[in-house]
């Protein structure tokens, strides 16, 4: 995403006369141009970086007040329950409810509404994966089996957990087992949804 440049000319000249400063007090304390601070007021440059921050410094002013328009701008995915992508295997169907993609230093999370019929499971008793897994039971009755121990879950109970020990998510009651399941970072691959 772009941030915009005439945001941040608006808010320096503001912020600049409410202070009572002069172009020339501000560009003589950031170690610029009048010229520029001018430009950048206006709007007709986009400033480096380093001179925003320069000028923020310049004028004391807090830089989450100067990126506050910027930081109110995420992209954001949303899915309706109609337009869902799903994966069925034998006994288990996966909906997938985001992907999102990490970015930098985040992982991202990837999360599924996982139906379980009676009997069935899903999951490896031979590898785990790299990451976290976060899941809540919403309906049925299930066990999780993680490393060499195993869970009994209910609806409402949640468990969270490293995968990168072999584990299984199983329908141990007679009704279909339905839980909210996450993951980060993203595995992508339906054949191992869910870590599975």
């Amino acid at each position: 995403m772009t941030y915009s440049t005439e945001k941040f000319g608006e808010k320096l000249r503001s912020f600049r006369e409410r202070r009572s400063l002069t172009l020339r007090e501000v560009a003589d304390r950031a170690g610029v141009s009048e010229s520029l601070v001018s430009q950048i007021e206006r709007n007709r440059v986009s400033p480096a970086l380093d001179t925003l921050l320069a000028l923020a410094d310049a004028l004391d002013m807090d830089l989450a007040y100067l990126f506050a328009d910027y930081r109110r701008e995420r992209p954001v995915k949303l899915t309706k329950r109609h337009e869902r992508v799903s994966f069925t295997k034998p006994g288990i169907r996966y909906e997938r409810l985001a992907q999102l993609e990490g970015q930098d230093h985040l992982g991202g999370i990837e999360a599924y509404c996982i139906t379980i019929e009676p009997g069935s499971q899903t999951g490896s008793t031979e590898y785990g994966h790299q990451g976290w897994e976060l899941g809540m039971v919403e309906a049925g009755k299930a066990a999780l089996s993680v490393g060499n121990h195993t869970y009994e879950l209910v609806p409402g109970d949640s468990i969270s957990f490293r995968s990168d020990a072999p584990h299984v998510l199983a329908n141990t009651g007679t009704e279909l087992l339905q839980v909210l399941w996450i993951i980060s970072p993203p595995k992508g691959a339906w054949g191992t949804a869910c870590g599975h």
